[in-house]
């Protein structure tokens, strides 16, 4: 068959006439498709995004504690006093700091009379929109979850979508059952 300059191979059938390019035009086009499939098929099989609320979301709610009535340090993570199950009236002020790095914090005041939880309130302390969103649905929320209940044991799920608040949130109840403790 003949070649023309352009490495095109021509043949010549009655009045019909068939061109082909040569095998490297061929050859260029499938290796683009090559590429392309695999880039596609690269994603087959990735890992999901991981829930901001596990394990593996970090710091997800460390707690100190400065109860009312008390000179302990504010930036403590956890109380010296043991919970005994036992608890005296008075209200407690406890800081619980979250978030990936710890960006985020709350200032929980809770009320505790005849070992019940009589009033609860919260301020929020957000490094972003979003935080501050989820701080003030789970500031109006948590009253109506909390308030009435006994302090002992008291643990709460996630309030208002907002896991990681109710994550310092407990914490927070961790400490203010230490600091609250009276004899055993």
């Amino acid at each position: 068959m003949p070649e023309d300059r352009n490495g095109t191979l021509t043949k010549s059938n009655g009045a019909e006439r068939h061109t082909r390019k040569s095998g490297v035009a061929t050859l260029s086009t499938a290796a683009v498709g090559l590429i392309a499939a695999s880039t596609l098929l690269a994603g087959c099989g990735s890992p999901t995004a991981v829930p901001m609320n596990d394990e593996y979301a970090g710091n997800a709610g460390e707690s100190s504690s400065a109860p009312s009535q008390s000179t302990t340090d504010p930036n403590t993570t956890t109380s010296d006093k043991q919970d005994t199950g036992n608890y005296a009236d008075g209200t407690y002020a406890i800081k619980g700091q979250y978030g990936p790095i710890g960006e985020d914090s709350i200032d929980v005041s809770l009320t505790v009379a005849d070992q019940d939880i009589t009033a609860v309130s919260i301020v929020g302390h957000p490094s972003s929109t979003i935080s501050k969103n989820h701080q003030d649905a789970f500031s109006q929320a948590i009253p109506g979850v909390v308030v009435g209940k006994p302090l002992k044991d008291l643990k709460i799920d996630t309030v208002a979508g907002a896991s990681w608040t109710s994550e310092a949130f407990n914490k927070a109840l961790e400490v203010a059952r230490q600091e609250a403790s009276i004899g055993g």
